[in-house]
């Protein structure tokens, strides 16, 4: 069957799912599911009863997911963020799908989960195959134009070498960094999660696994943001 996806994260019930009354209901949800993840109840558990009692359904349910946080996580992410100076001349690596997913995501004006821990995410999936968009190559070159602005010195990305075509991604990604003279470096990798938080490095992502297994990480969403180099259909759920 052809592909015939031209955008990311866009969905036909968007509108609906993510409307002003909803987004008010999805903030006591996540104030709920927050909660309890604070006081240690288990993750599939709470989600199901938070949920159940909002009348939730399953993308909305995904988007509570993403946008809550224990209060214990999301100190030790605020703590461990770094400010834009400390990427001068600085090493980075990149949870690759993570921050080109996002990007495109939001300049295809899907939705942008503003989250408890003042990250933003979206709530696209790419079902184990990647699929270019016409938002790919205007993502790249935003993050690269970014990183450079940045002073970053070396930016290593890393990809899922299990989800289909990301060789033919890193390899788009790698000529475009030739064309500009960036310090790109690409690598599909088994486990990416695992790999960053092993790096060591400052880690440029907003997957919550990777940030509370990381020393130091940059939130590039917020920066594109709040710099003005991007704008979002950002929706506050946090």
């Amino acid at each position: 069957m052809p592909n015939n996806q031209r955008h990311r994260g866009q969905h036909s019930d968007d509108v609906k799912n993510f409307n002003e009354k909803w987004v008010a209901i999805l903030q006591k949800a996540v104030n709920d599911l927050s909660f309890l993840l604070s006081n240690g109840y288990a993750e599939k558990s709470s989600l199901k009863l938070v949920g159940d009692r909002y009348k939730l359904n399953a993308r909305q349910r995904q988007a509570l997911l993403r946008g809550s946080c224990g209060d214990q996580a999301c100190s030790y992410r605020i703590a461990h963020q770094l400010q834009p100076a400390a990427l001068q001349g600085a090493e980075v690596v990149v949870d690759g799908y993570n921050l080109l997913i996002i990007t495109e995501v939001a300049l295809s004006n899907g939705i942008i989960l503003a989250c408890k821990d003042k990250c933003y995410r979206d709530i696209a999936s790419i079902h184990g195959t990647y699929k270019r968009v016409e938002e790919t190559v205007p993502a790249i070159q935003l993050i690269g134009s970014t990183f450079q602005q940045l002073g970053v010195s070396k930016v290593h990305w890393y990809f899922d070498s299990p989800v289909s075509n990301s060789g033919r991604l890193k390899q788009m990604l790698l000529d475009e960094a030739a064309q500009q003279g960036w310090a790109w470096e690409a690598e599909l990798v088994h486990n990416p999660d695992k790999t960053l938080v092993e790096t060591g490095k400052i880690v440029v992502s907003s997957d919550g696994w990777v940030i509370d297994n990381s020393q130091q990480w940059f939130n590039m969403m917020a920066y594109l943001l709040d710099q003005k180099l991007l704008v979002a259909n950002v929706k506050d759920v946090g």
